[in-house]
């Protein structure tokens, strides 16, 4: 997992979305320091993401598919090698870590 998300950052590529059959999505989004992780439920479930609690800022360069350049608080994202660990723990595993730290949207 950390291997394909690296070479799509690499290309320039720092929007993925991974949907399991059960009807889950998991958005991971970069700016290559940073990362916005969001699970969601179902379509059209503001779901929930991990947070960095205590990060104090915020960073720009989260570019999307179509272009959009958002800017997110520090805290609202995490560090890219978190962010790996989080994504391979949620598609191996199916729910965050237990050391994870997330946010509920809904």
């Amino acid at each position: 997992m950390r291997a394909a998300l690296r070479s799509r950052i690499d290309s320039g590529r720092f929007e993925t979305w991974l949907t399991s059959s059960a009807g889950r999505s998991l958005a991971f989004v970069t700016n290559a320091e940073r990362a916005m992780v969001v699970l969601l439920a179902a379509e059209g479930d503001p779901g929930e993401h991990a947070v960095d609690p205590g990060a104090e800022g915020f960073s720009d360069g989260f570019v999307l598919r179509n272009g959009q350049d958002d800017e997110y608080p520090d805290e609202d994202t995490v560090p890219l090698d978190r962010a790996f660990g989080l994504v391979e723990h949620l598609v191996g595993r199916g729910s965050w870590p237990a050391d994870a730290h997330w946010s509920v949207d809904r």
